[in-house]
């Protein structure tokens, strides 16, 4: 693949953007088998993102003028800051776009002097989950159980501290 650019996020990557968050939902919708997860129009949630983080906090991967990537930064407690979220469309996984995605946000946390950098993919999502932990991502601060009151299918999933999950 030729060169991309990683970049600040501009208004008029909105669209593109919207798209972008459109197709991580229905990755998500793919892993959990749930096609109801984000509702009708999943990419309204990028313009409450957007609202919520602002425009600053994000980067987008561009290629032949079109916004391939994206990745956000959300401020935390304590001098910490959490990716929300990173996306990269599904013709340009496996490329390199992820990666240079997440390297440019680690430069920015470190720029910044803060503390720590957190990413909390969803547990079905092992791919990611193996690409984060070969960047580096590799201490674990936050477990989020819950009880679903739901008829939802879940995985068997992992076990930890002599715990068995389901996912």
């Amino acid at each position: 693949m030729s060169t991309f650019v990683i970049r600040k996020y501009q208004s008029a990557d909105r669209e593109q953007c919207r798209g972008l968050w459109r197709e991580l939902t229905e990755r998500h919708r793919e892993i959990y088998r749930d096609p109801t997860i984000g509702g009708e129009h999943p990419e309204d949630y990028f313009d409450k993102h957007l609202a919520k983080v602002g425009p600053e906090q994000l980067f987008v991967a561009e290629y032949k003028n079109k916004v391939i990537g994206l990745i956000g930064l959300m401020t935390g407690l304590y001098e910490e800051v959490d990716i929300e979220p990173l996306i990269v469309s599904r013709a340009y996984r496996g490329k390199g776009v992820g990666t240079k995605l997440v390297e440019a946000v680690i430069a920015e946390a470190r720029r910044r002097g803060l503390r720590s950098l957190n990413v909390s993919p969803v547990a079905r999502n092992v791919d990611t989950i193996k690409f984060l932990y070969k960047l580096g991502f590799r201490n674990l601060g936050y477990i989020q159980l819950f009880i679903d009151f739901t008829d939802h299918k879940w995985k068997r999933g992992p076990e930890l501290f002599g715990c068995r999950f389901k996912f």
